[in-house]
């Protein structure tokens, strides 16, 4: 259901599973352009263009790192690839440079191909032109994947590494699931509905032991990947799903209408224990 309202686009989406909570206020000026529909946990917001959505989702994962910084001396961020580095564009201007407790993030990848890190099809590469290589992160605090080893022993290493940082006490353990906690899970979307490399139909959709796991024979290229687990995504205290352009119009429809569909995709089975926030451009919302 929408309605114009001179240039902003008013959205209201209820959530028949989800039915208690009200309206949170809208953070940011940039966030006031928009429309936003809220439980207790979950919220949607649509935004003109994708130029609002890179400005509010700055200022998004800045009030978000700022909190955990003074909650507990470090803030934990995880990172998808595709569009989405694109979209934090904006935390390389001078207001989140200089602003921003860079030194205490800690930053991880939800997924990575199987390729070196100078590989153009590399999630790491991506991050690190487009953001890691213009604000001052340290680099012990970056967790890429071991690119020398098969995609089965990238995956086993990298859950390692989690389970060290866990008994160190960077990241901390759900209560509820006894999977990592992240602070914030940066998702996006594919047209098909897929997130980070979990796709539509795959067995891994259904894995609940592993906190990381890997796959041969992803359906879009390259095949080798490795990939959080649905339990590490879900035990996330807040994750953005960021969604721009036309092609996902479809599976935001699917995802968010109210068409009753017994296959779920992936994305719809996204569902943190703490706050999930949809951020989507006008296009990426336009069958809604």
């Amino acid at each position: 259901m929408g309605v114009v309202v001179g240039k902003k686009f008013l959205l209201f989406l209820f959530f028949l599973f989800l039915n208690r909570g009200t309206p949170e206020d809208q953070h940011g000026s940039a966030t006031a352009k928009a429309s936003m529909a809220a439980t207790a946990e979950r919220k949607v917001e649509v935004f003109d263009t994708e130029e609002e959505v890179a400005v509010s989702l700055a200022k998004y994962i800045a009030d978000l790192s700022d909190k955990f910084c003074k909650e507990r001396g470090a803030f934990t961020i995880v990172l998808s690839g595709g569009s989405l580095i694109e979209s934090l564009r904006k935390l390389v201007e001078p207001q989140y440079i200089d602003s921003v407790e860079w030194s205490k993030w800690h930053v991880f990848w939800v997924d990575e191909r199987v390729v070196p890190k100078d590989h153009k099809d590399s999630n790491y590469k991506l991050a690190y032109d487009g953001l890691l290589s213009k604000v001052p992160i340290l680099p012990g605090n970056v967790y890429a994947i071991n690119d020398a080893l098969s995609a089965e022993g990238a995956a086993d290493d990298y859950e390692t590494r989690l389970k060290h940082l866990v008994n160190c006490g960077v990241l901390a353990l759900s209560a509820a699931s006894g999977f990592p906690k992240f602070d914030l899970m940066l998702l996006g979307m594919g047209p098909d509905g897929h997130v980070a490399s979990l796709f539509p139909g795959h067995p891994l959709l259904k894995e609940n032991k592993r906190w990381v796991t890997f796959i041969k024979d992803s359906p879009k290229p390259p095949p080798e990947r490795i990939t959080f687990t649905f339990p590490v995504i879900n035990s996330s205290a807040y994750i953005a799903l960021v969604v721009t352009g036309a092609p996902q119009a479809g599976a935001v429809q699917r995802a968010l209408g109210n068409g009753q569909n017994s296959d779920k995709l992936p994305v719809q089975m996204v569902s943190p224990e703490g706050e999930l926030t949809w951020f989507l451009d006008k296009d990426a919302a336009s069958k809604l």
